[in-house]
């Protein structure tokens, strides 16, 4: 069994299940290892809140699959045979643009994580993510936000933090927002965001919305996205 299966398995059996929601999170599951496509699949079925409605080998088969099923968030591998998955997350985009795409996968170099983001994905993990922290980044991801993986995150802040090629005016964001922003090109949670800087969620809420206003963007992948083409 591959090994990233074996600690999906294994794990999903001893972890605590996420909090009841009032609603089933349906997924859809698009990777071409079989054991590990099982292992994501016995992992979203046996947690409370979940449900797995589609499990594929190929982007060739998602895209088909997504005409009849309509999930709320796709898990999508980047290497898989024929399509891959970046072209996938377009297609599926163009189909049904309100589906969430996470893109969940080996690779962790700065072109694959921009051209996903760029394709339309509004998360990028990486497939060693503990279960647990799987599971709480597609429900964040259904809430909103743009879950990332620890590295991941520390790409996109290595961008974000060279002042030289921002074109921001300096009065553009407050400081208080400029911390904010930090915090979210970092991979943070609003409620990691909002223990961090002693405010409510609330509170993150209202400042993230006057940082995507002022950027004029909708999304956190969006105003990271700006932040990096800069």
């Amino acid at each position: 069994m591959h090994p990233t299966a074996a600690v999906i398995i294994f794990d999903v059996q001893f972890m605590t299940n996420p909090k009841p929601m009032p609603e089933e999170i349906e997924v859809m599951i698009v990777e071409d290892d079989a054991a590990v496509r099982d292992g994501l699949k016995f992992l979203i079925n046996g947690s409370e809140g979940f449900r797995c409605i589609a499990a594929c080998a190929s982007a060739e088969d998602a895209l088909l699959e997504i005409i009849s099923h309509q999930p709320q968030v796709v898990l999508m591998d980047i290497n898989l045979p024929g399509m891959n998955g970046i072209e996938c997350v377009v297609g599926i985009k163009n189909i049904h643009p309100e589906i969430q795409v996470m893109m969940l996968t080996i690779f962790d170099n700065s072109d694959e994580i921009f051209k996903s983001l760029t394709a339309g994905a509004t998360g990028y993990l990486l497939k060693k993510t503990p279960p647990a922290k799987l599971l709480e980044a597609i429900t964040e991801l259904v809430k909103g936000g743009s879950p990332m993986s620890g590295e991941i995150a520390r790409k996109v802040v290595q961008t974000f933090s060279k002042p030289a090629k921002r074109q921001f005016p300096e009065s553009t964001l407050t400081p208080r927002e400029e911390e904010i922003l930090s915090y979210l090109s970092k991979g943070y949670l609003y409620k990691e965001i909002a223990a961090e800087l002693f405010i409510n969620i609330e509170t993150v809420r209202t400042h993230i919305r006057k940082i995507y206003q002022k950027l004029q963007v909708r999304t956190r992948t969006e105003a990271l996205l700006l932040c990096m083409k800069q």
